[in-house]
Order: structure tokens, then sequence, then C-alpha cells
């Protein structure tokens, strides 16, 4: 079965600067789109930033400006920068398949999921 693991967590200064990865195994193809969303205790989930099938990133209201999402091949990255207390979470990779000649975005919907990595936000 398709699995997602993100790495990169841990601590960094507020202004600081953190890059996430996610690398996703067990696709038979490249048919698939992936997302990051974050989680605070007590909170909703919230979509962070994403990749669709077109290839356009999108990103969530607050981080657009500051965060950078890429992917290469199966792994999808994110750049974090300036970044804030609130900004402290755990961080998931997400992932979505589509149908061939279809289309697909993770942050809309997604059946896949990682197990999260947190960092935290130092002053």
């Amino acid at each position: 079965a398709p699995q997602l693991a993100e790495s990169g967590g841990g601590s960094v200064q507020a202004g600081g600067s953190l890059t996430l990865s996610c690398t996703a195994t067990g696709f038979s193809n490249s048919g698939y789109c992936m997302a990051w969303f974050r989680q605070v205790a007590g909170k909703e989930r919230e979509g962070v930033a994403g990749i669709g099938s077109d290839g356009t990133p999108t990103y969530g209201n607050s981080v657009r400006g500051r965060f950078t999402v890429y992917r290469a091949f199966n792994t999808l990255s994110l750049q974090m920068n300036l970044l804030r207390r609130e900004d402290a979470a755990v961080y998931y990779c997400a992932a979505v398949r589509r149908r061939s000649g279809g289309s697909c975005n993770a942050l809309i919907s997604a059946n896949y999921w990682g197990e999260g990595t947190q960092f935290t936000v130092t002053s």
C-alpha cells in the first residue's frame, strides 16, 4: 500500500527557516498529488500548501509569501521562512491518486496520510 513519510521537524527560532520533506512510496506510477497540512491540539486540521496535477502550487492564507512548496518526483518539500510561534504544529503529508488523464489536488481531497512531523518555534 502507498505510504508517506515526513521528515525535517525539530526546533527553530522565531524568524528562522526550516524545510520539511515528504517521500511517497508504494505508488505504481506518478499519477498522484501531494500536499501539506498542519494541526495544533484543540484546533482543526489546516491546509498549508500543495501542488495539483496541473503543477500549480496552492498556499493557505496564513503561509502565503513565507512558505514555498515544490515537488521532485516522489518527494514534496516545504521551505518555511520567517517562522512564527503560531506556525508550530504537527505537519502531515497527504496524497491522493488520480485516474489516467484526470486531475487531483490533495488539499481538496486526500486519502493517504503520513504520521506527521512536529517542530517548535522558540524565541
